[in-house]
């Protein structure tokens, strides 16, 4: 079977592993407090060009995106993003669990546009009684967005704009942020983001790590007794050294850029099998996901030998399907679906 079902089928890139298993041994201290951890936040302050940053280590993007929304926000206040949105769509209410609400804005290809959001707000407090309705605290984007297409750095800037007018934070998403930074078509680097943003995280469990979100909170702006509310909601880990001991590995020698940019690689082999065998692409991907149109039934067929992700029905005959590269997708993986098509 070849998978192409997501970017985090495999376990840990053996370089990541190799160093859990020669840091097995060592007694050290834990909740983040080891020496590894503090070693990969002051690394990743350093990518970002961001040495005020506060970095927290977490274990998944869910958990993440919950904790990160739910310490930032007031409790009258939700969390405005587009209506793809991860936190809308496929979180399991984790953010209404917490007793914010998601606000919806429309997407486009995954993205959400400056003008409708200036729009929104604009329309909320012209509302004689918008102290009568859920305030919207945050702005939440994704990048690459659940599409896998990209903000340019002028998009990026005009929602920070918006954002910094309304005194709301904007929030970045960044579980394949890897993907993204290394896409041929983007011209957001890593300290882009950090000056834009006041908060983002860094996605590990799909680029290379066993699990693990690395947090940066740009703006000295991480919530009062952080720490203490991330064990209130069951998400500190005490065994610390885990995703200290990863995200060290990941930021030495530029190895988490490398591992995203060998997915990018395989990417865009990828969509040139699938512009050959005549593939109908949903939208243009710069990054590890591609998006393509299939017959409903040559669906189970496709299914024998590959494993890809349904994403959305198109019509009554035809499916979006989802086919993911990621780092431990190999050359032999690609030419192996070119046979199958």
């Amino acid at each position: 079977m070849i998978s192409f079902e997501s970017d985090y089928v495999a376990g840990a890139h053996p370089k990541v592993l190799q160093r859990l298993i020669e840091t097995n041994l060592e007694a050290l201290s834990g909740y983040g407090s080891d020496c590894y951890t503090k070693r990969a936040c002051e690394k990743i302050k350093a990518a970002c060009g961001c040495e005020d940053a506060q970095v927290f280590l977490l274990t998944g993007g869910t958990q993440t995106n919950a904790i990160v929304i739910s310490t930032m926000l007031e409790s009258y206040e939700g969390v405005l993003a587009a209506d793809t949105g991860h936190v809308g769509c496929h979180e399991a209410g984790a953010i209404e669990y917490s007793g914010h609400k998601v606000l919806t804005l429309p997407n486009h290809q995954g993205k959400v546009d400056s003008a409708e959001l200036k729009a929104y707000l604009q329309n909320f407090y012209a509302d004689d009684n918008y102290e009568h309705m859920v305030f919207p605290g945050m702005l939440y984007i994704s990048h690459p967005t659940e599409y896998g297409t990209l903000y340019s750095k002028r998009e990026l800037a005009e929602l920070a704009n918006i954002c910094r007018e309304y005194d709301i934070p904007l929030y970045m998403d960044g579980a394949r942020l890897g993907y993204g930074l290394m896409s041929k078509e983007t011209d957001v680097t890593l300290a882009d983001i950090a000056m834009l943003c006041d908060v983002f995280y860094i996605g590990g469990t799909k680029v290379g790590a066993l699990c693990g979100e690395a947090v940066v909170f740009t703006k000295n702006n991480m919530p009062k007794h952080f720490m203490t509310m991330v064990k209130q909601q069951g998400a500190l880990v005490a065994k610390g050294r885990l995703l200290g001991v990863q995200f060290d590995a990941l930021f030495t020698d530029d190895l988490y850029f490398e591992i995203a940019a060998h997915a990018i690689k395989m990417a865009e082999k990828l969509k040139e099998i699938l512009r050959e065998k005549g593939c109908t692409f949903y939208l243009d991907s710069p990054t590890n996901q591609q998006f393509i149109v299939v017959e409903n039934s040559k669906l189970q067929k496709l299914g024998e030998k590959v494993t890809y992700s349904f994403w959305e029905k198109y019509d009554e005959n035809h499916t979006v399907i989802r086919l993911a590269t990621s780092w431990s997708t190999t050359e032999e993986d690609v030419e192996a679906l070119r046979e199958v098509l």
